[in-house]
């Protein structure tokens, strides 16, 4: 951290590594998901000491104040000293992430299930299937049909 008074938004957010490129700090500021002072801020807006920036990564929303400006992108623990999580943030974080613990996305137990393309034997299986639909349920749907 040095003798700094005001940096470029976009520079801030990438020096105290809340995105991984200045480009993706400026496509995010651009979709309206930062702001400072809770006014909507342009990528060249100046950042100073102990003003509040609302952000989101991801689905994780972020409210954190200003406490250091540095000219440099850095290590991690140095880029944490560049600001402070506020505590309504904090409590935020940690509630959103015990709802995603307790009700996790359904496609995910999905995709977990099957990834990537079907193996030969999951291939076979599916052939088999439609070959023969009667002895494998497959066609065992009910029918509104007057055949019936």
């Amino acid at each position: 951290m040095s003798e700094i008074d005001s940096m470029r938004l976009d520079k801030w957010l990438w020096c105290a590594r809340f995105y991984k490129t200045r480009s993706l700090a400026v496509d995010e500021i651009g979709k309206g998901r930062v702001t400072v002072n809770k006014a909507n801020a342009k990528a060249s807006r100046e950042v100073r000491v102990g003003d509040t920036i609302d952000l989101r990564q991801g689905n994780v929303p972020r409210e954190v104040v200003v406490r250091g400006l540095s000219g440099m992108r850095g290590p991690a623990p140095v880029a944490q000293q560049l600001y402070e999580e506020t505590p309504q943030s904090l409590a935020l974080r940690a509630e959103l992430a015990e709802q995603r613990r307790l009700a996790p996305e359904p496609s995910a137990a999905l995709a977990a299930l099957h990834t990537g393309r079907p193996t030969k034997r999951d291939r076979r299986d599916i052939d088999r299937l439609r070959k023969d639909p009667a002895s494998s349920g497959w066609g065992d749907r009910w029918s509104a049909s007057i055949d019936d």
